[in-house]
């Protein structure tokens, strides 16, 4: 397993903010004893700063004792884990079977066109996160996208432009 090539270790730990040093710090000192905290120490980062940037990994490694290859193992296994922020805005674009076979794929090409980003990335301008999920259970309306908690169905990659001015 290899070390997250997007940190410099050098000076990782200078660029955390205050709060970021101060939420890990407690979070560190309540539980770096217990028996599996990796899991429980980044869970409870990411709950509380909503991300796990690499110049805090590269402190919780340090702090907890374990190499730096764990905790970014750990962070790339699960997906429930990001290490950086979301958007504003997360749009979900649903890949379950029905919405797959009714445009899904066309929709993402669609969406990272537009918005100029990846699955899984955040716009520059922090506004939106993109991601694909298996299903949100409208299949009757398939394809669906999910913005925030809003569910947008029978989408046309036609709509997307239109659908994002919601959001802005």
């Amino acid at each position: 397993m290899s070390v997250n090539p997007n940190i410099d270790l050098a000076t990782a730990e200078e660029t955390l903010t205050p709060v970021e040093k101060s939420v890990l710090d407690e979070v560190l000192s309540a539980n770096r004893d217990r028996p599996g905290a990796t899991m429980l120490v980044l869970t409870l980062v990411q709950e509380k700063i909503g991300y796990i940037s690499p110049p805090m990994q590269v402190y919780i490694a340090r702090e907890l004792g374990v190499p730096l290859s764990h905790i970014y193992g750990v962070l790339t296994f699960y997906s429930s884990f990001r290490m950086s922020p979301l958007g504003r805005h997360k749009i979900s674009i649903c890949l379950g079977t029905a919405c797959y076979v009714r445009g899904g794929p066309m929709l993402i090409e669609k969406y990272q066109q537009i918005l100029g980003v990846k699955v899984g990335e955040t716009t520059e301008d922090q506004r939106f996160t993109l991601e694909i999920c298996r299903c949100v259970g409208a299949c009757s309306q398939a394809p669906v996208v999910m913005i925030d908690t809003d569910i947008n169905g029978r989408v046309n990659p036609a709509d997307v432009s239109k659908t994002l001015r919601k959001y802005e």
